[in-house]
């Protein structure tokens, strides 16, 4: 799996954040994704404030194929 590909230290720099619809009302272990960017910024819902990981299309497209073919497991 391809690693973050840059940080943010602060989230409220930038604009677009949503969870998914899967998520629920409870905002508990969630990461919300930012629309609009060049790379795809990610954070913790919890830590709106935090910091963030930025992927590449590419690496973010990866992760997603894994989770959704369960790739990881606990």
């Amino acid at each position: 799996m391809a690693s973050a590909n840059q940080s943010v230290s602060d989230a409220s720099t930038l604009a677009g954040w949503y969870k998914s619809s899967y998520s629920g009302p409870s905002n508990g272990d969630c990461l919300e994704v930012a629309r609009g960017h060049a790379t795809i910024p990610v954070r913790d819902s919890k830590h709106p404030a935090g910091p963030v990981l930025s992927f590449s299309s590419a690496s973010w497209a990866a992760f997603v194929s894994a989770v959704r073919w369960g790739e990881f497991t606990g």
